[in-house]
């Protein structure tokens, strides 16, 4: 259905060119931006008129590595679990959003890409979900994590055309091991197809990076974590991320995964267009501290019941937004792109996401002064407003 024409004004509107004071963003009855601007722009009488002064009007968050939140699981793959997974994170500030599944049997992970496919055919109610981000079983198992050990696998040909197609050709990113057998070939085969290849679960050593940049890997999974480290006599998968301009690295912004110290680090280092704010949100997000399955959740920290390595987290966007301004003291602006276009880019959606743009789909944040999540907006339309006590 048709997003009801709109104009949202009064807003401070953060847009590539920069901030516009007293904005207004009109959004036709497609729910795409018609036009951006300040009180001189002129308004249609059929139009809806949205008053949001004192408010800050953002782009929506991107996310690409999403595995569940509120009791909702990938995984689990049926529509419902999806469409919870989406109305959560629309409520913080998501918009968009990569579904992302885990090392499982192969007839497991076909399921539930599958269950995504049609997930996506279907729509979903809150933040849209735009495909697909394969995270295994192409790893190394030195580097795992919480990745199921029994079910890595390595990489050939055939087996990932079948997952391709299982996923309606749906995956716009796969995480991988490049320098396990197979890996390399596997680097070229989907860059070939226009799929972001990431690095993650890895034990790379640097020139082996080097190698698999050269042969199209542009993206690291969870910067730091589930990888080589940086020693200063083998830079690892961790340095090459840092040094190779290539490279776009992923980041969990919770104060957790990695040090804010080190955050300040990689945004110094890299520069905002090439880091990737994430969530790895697993199912309990959202929900209290307590044990679930095979994790545990105390303070937001989620472990595998053996304490034996951490098992995604419980963070949403709008909580690394404000952990990244507290850590590298950037100002809002610097760091909208790493939420936004970074992500839109590297999922391939630039073209339609990611920004404030005539011509773009109209997904955008309310904010109150606080960085607060006031309403969030796909297409021209209110997935979530704050409820009030009017």
């Amino acid at each position: 259905m048709a997003a009801q024409a709109l104009c949202v004004v009064g807003a401070t509107v953060y847009t590539p060119n920069g901030i516009v004071e007293q904005g207004r963003l009109i959004v036709d009855e497609h729910g795409k931006i018609a036009a951006i601007g300040g009180s001189e722009l002129q308004v249609e009488s059929q139009v809806v008129i949205q008053d949001a002064s004192g408010m800050l009007l953002i782009p929506g968050f991107v996310d690409v590595h999403i595995h569940g939140g509120n009791g909702c699981s990938v995984m689990t793959g049926e529509y419902e679990q999806l469409d919870g997974i989406s109305r959560f994170h629309a409520a913080h500030g998501t918009t968009s959003f990569l579904a992302t599944t885990t090392t499982a049997p192969l007839e497991r992970i076909e399921l539930a890409l599958r269950n995504i496919a049609a997930a996506i055919r279907e729509g979903v109610s809150g933040a849209e979900l735009i495909g697909i981000h394969l995270e295994g079983p192409y790893i190394d198992e030195k580097r795992r994590g919480a990745q199921s050990k029994a079910d890595i696998r390595e990489p050939n040909g055939l087996e990932i055309e079948r997952l391709i197609e299982a996923a309606d050709h749906r995956i716009k990113l796969v995480t991988l091991a490049p320098e396990v057998n197979g890996g390399l070939e596997a680097v070229r085969q989907l860059a070939s197809l226009g799929i972001t290849v990431s690095a993650g679960h890895s034990n790379a050593t640097y020139e082996q990076v080097g190698e698999a940049v050269s042969s199209g890997l542009s993206h690291t999974t969870h910067h730091f974590n589930g990888m080589s480290p940086l020693h200063h006599r083998e830079p690892g998968l961790a340095g090459a991320g840092l040094m190779l301009a290539e490279l776009t690295t992923e980041l969990i912004c919770d104060g957790i995964h990695v040090h804010p110290a080190v955050v300040k680090l990689l945004f110094d280092t890299k520069g905002p267009d090439q880091v990737c704010m994430i969530t790895d949100a697993v199912s309990c997000a959202g929900l209290a501290d307590g044990d679930y399955g095979e994790v545990t959740m105390r303070g937001g920290q989620i472990l595998l019941k053996d304490g034996s390595s951490l098992a995604g987290s419980s963070l949403t966007m709008i909580h690394a937004l404000r952990n990244a301004i507290r850590f590298t003291g950037y100002p809002l602006e610097k760091l909208l792109p790493s939420m936004t276009a970074v992500p839109a880019r590297q999922a391939g959606v630039v073209a339609s996401k990611g920004s404030l743009e005539q011509g773009k789909d109209a997904d955008f944040l309310l904010l109150d002064q606080n960085l607060d999540i006031v309403a969030t907006y796909v297409r021209g339309k209110a997935v979530y407003r704050r409820e009030t006590d009017d």
